[in-house]
């Protein structure tokens, strides 16, 4: 039963994009070719094309799986930090810092932006995939903006600011961490902007202590 499930079709194209998203992200979607993926794999050619009928459609894949999984990741570290407290602000700081730790060991604990990758190359790709990095974008912002809507009940923003722009930061923050800590060759980068956006947050919703509370 095993031997069967290891060669069955879904197993393989797994492998198929969890290699292409290895090569992708090191070497970006121009980089990555079918021959490469199909030798990693262990396939033929025709083998590859069963499963994918070109690389826009390869893309298309590695952006829906992507976004699903970092979906269910961004969905646990929410759940988990709702157990810790019923603050809402406080809950998403302590998202936030439990994902700038997750952040810590990249890419052993989380790859990198497939999103951002594509679009690096949107040239590159048809109109459906351009739709998916679009649409990927706008999940997490509506996933962030839950959040922040469920804290702007118990809290006051102290300066004027646009939620939505507020929620897309938590994505410029994480990619831009990804591409700064690769450039610079410290993977330190990466969760330390996290924690500043974190700090931010707290500085836009928390009500400036009092001397007598300092």
């Amino acid at each position: 039963m095993a031997e069967k499930l290891a060669n069955s079709p879904s197993s393989t194209r797994q492998q198929i994009l969890r290699a292409a998203e290895a090569a992708v992200l090191a070497k970006g979607f121009s980089g990555t070719s079918i021959d490469e993926l199909i030798a990693e794999v262990g396939i033929s050619k025709s083998g590859f094309f069963y499963h994918f009928r070109d690389k826009a459609m390869l893309a298309q894949a590695l952006i829906e799986r992507y976004v699903e999984e970092d979906g269910e990741i961004l969905s646990g570290i929410f759940a988990e930090a709702d157990t810790l407290s019923e603050d809402p602000l406080h809950s998403f700081l302590i998202a936030l810092k439990m994902l700038a730790k997750l952040f810590e060991d990249l890419p052993a604990t989380h790859p990198g932006c497939i999103v951002a990758s594509v679009c690096y190359h949107e040239q590159l790709f048809d109109r459906e995939v351009r739709r998916l990095t679009g649409e990927a974008v706008l999940i997490w912002r509506a996933m962030i903006r839950t959040r922040l809507d469920r804290i702007t009940q118990q809290y006051q923003l102290r300066i004027d600011i646009d939620l939505d722009d507020l929620a897309d930061m938590l994505s410029v923050v994480a990619d831009g961490g990804i591409i700064l800590s690769k450039a610079v060759g410290d993977k330190s980068r990466l969760p330390r902007q996290m924690l500043l956006y974190r700090d931010f947050i707290r500085l836009v919703f928390e009500p400036r202590a009092t001397a007598a509370e300092r």
